[in-house]
């Protein structure tokens, strides 16, 4: 699992979020975000953008989030782009998420510092462009896929999975909260939710292909061999008025059936008797203690880590995921609730993500883990018993005139 197990912790501080020096700027474009980002549009209409910082595992900075956004902008409105394919130069990540390091270092110059929601507005916004976009947008999530970097993939259209692709969502571990519109996408995982819910609280590392279609991270699995030719076939296609049944004609010869059966699927029943929506995390844990002494080996095993992956999280990160992942699951398919839509989970997760950065957890968070790497992070409140109800409801009510809301 991510947050657990051996070598956890560095799987976690290499892998999940960038640790390079700060390199945003307030430029509108930077001379690194054209060198990160870059975008191309082939003669028969396939646009790619291709993610570059491959020491970064292609880490997002805010230079980078207002790039690829102003080709998506530009793309949906010129006839000649048939579809939209992103990808990456590097085999080892699709993107490890965003680059948190440099947020952090602001933070703690100026707690008022613009930057936090220049970075969550573009990030938040980028995502809704993904999910509503009016072209084909084919993902490549081959290699580590975390954090941000499931919020450019897992919320467009066509998701390809190799047996390469790492997904997780960490977040809970350096202090914040699993955003990037994860509760939405947890929502309408097996068992009510209860299946993301799990993911989103414990960290849990998706790295088979099977997990990856069974959760609905990745919607085709095609290995990491074929998906060169893949791209070549989606370059060389003439495309006919249907852009959508092109892609789905071409995805049928590479894709494959993936060879092992989802391991969540059999463990399906104990994670909705931990994780299900009336659960709450001190209950989860109860729950998963009685699986530990489970005859199934299979499932005490799940149990341990599933133990290990909550006790890595902040306590008021949480209780604030079990809160906000249970009200968006339970606004599943009620058109009359904000939260059954992604544009209004993600203004939701604004309010939380503004609030939440400020918190002393998430600076504490992020110098235990990727700073000084001590892996032993001194969270406020310390025990889940101490956590405030009232202190999270705060986080999500609607912001003041003086900030305003995410406009999407």
């Amino acid at each position: 699992m991510l947050l657990g197990g051996v070598g956890a912790n560095r799987f976690l501080s290499s892998l999940t979020f960038s640790v390079s020096k700060p390199s945003f700027s307030f430029r509108r474009f930077s001379a690194m975000a054209e060198e990160f980002v870059k975008g191309t549009v082939y003669p028969n209409g396939v646009a790619v953008i291709t993610l570059d910082r491959p020491k970064a595992l292609n880490a997002m900075n805010l230079d980078m989030d207002v790039k690829y956004k102003s080709y998506l902008d530009e793309w949906e409105l010129d006839p000649r782009v048939k579809c939209v394919l992103v990808d990456s130069s590097s085999p080892r990540a699709f993107c490890a998420g965003m680059d948190i390091k440099g947020v952090v270092a602001e933070i703690q110059k100026d707690k008022n510092t613009p930057l936090v929601q220049k970075v969550f507005t573009a990030e938040y916004s980028l995502i809704c462009k993904i999910s509503e976009y009016k072209k084909p947008y084919v993902s490549f999530m081959d290699g580590i896929t975390m954090g941000f970097g499931i919020g450019l993939s897992g919320h467009g259209r066509y998701r390809i999975i190799t047996e390469r692709t790492v997904l997780a969502m960490p977040e809970n571990g350096i202090g914040l909260f699993p955003d990037v519109g994860f509760a939405y996408i947890a929502a309408q995982t097996p068992g009510e939710g209860s299946v993301g819910a799990y993911l989103g609280l414990t960290g849990k590392r998706i790295s088979t292909p099977s997990d990856a279609i069974y959760v609905g991270l990745g919607t085709h699995y095609v290995p990491s061999g074929k998906l060169g030719s893949f791209k070549e076939a989606l370059l060389a296609n003439n495309f006919s008025q249907d852009p959508h049944q092109d892609i789905k004609v071409l995805l049928a010869r590479y894709e494959s059936n993936p060879e092992s059966e989802a391991q969540l699927k059999l463990l399906l029943p104990q994670i909705i008797s931990s994780f299900g929506g009336n659960k709450s995390v001190t209950e989860t844990i109860e729950e998963l203690k009685k699986h530990q002494s489970s005859s199934d080996s299979n499932v005490a095993e799940w149990a341990n880590e599933a133990l290990q992956g909550l006790g890595k999280g902040a306590p008021f990160s949480l209780f604030l995921t079990k809160k906000h992942f249970s009200e968006v699951a339970s606004a599943l398919g009620k058109n009359d609730n904000e939260l059954s839509t992604l544009s209004g989970v993600m203004k939701t997760e604004y309010r939380i993500a503004l609030r939440s950065s400020l918190r002393h957890d998430f600076s504490e968070g992020v110098r235990a883990v990727l700073v000084d790497k001590d892996q032993n992070p001194k969270w406020k409140p310390s025990r889940l018993e101490e956590v405030d109800p009232n202190e999270v409801e705060a986080v999500l009510k609607p912001l003041g005139p003086e900030v305003g809301e995410l406009s999407v």
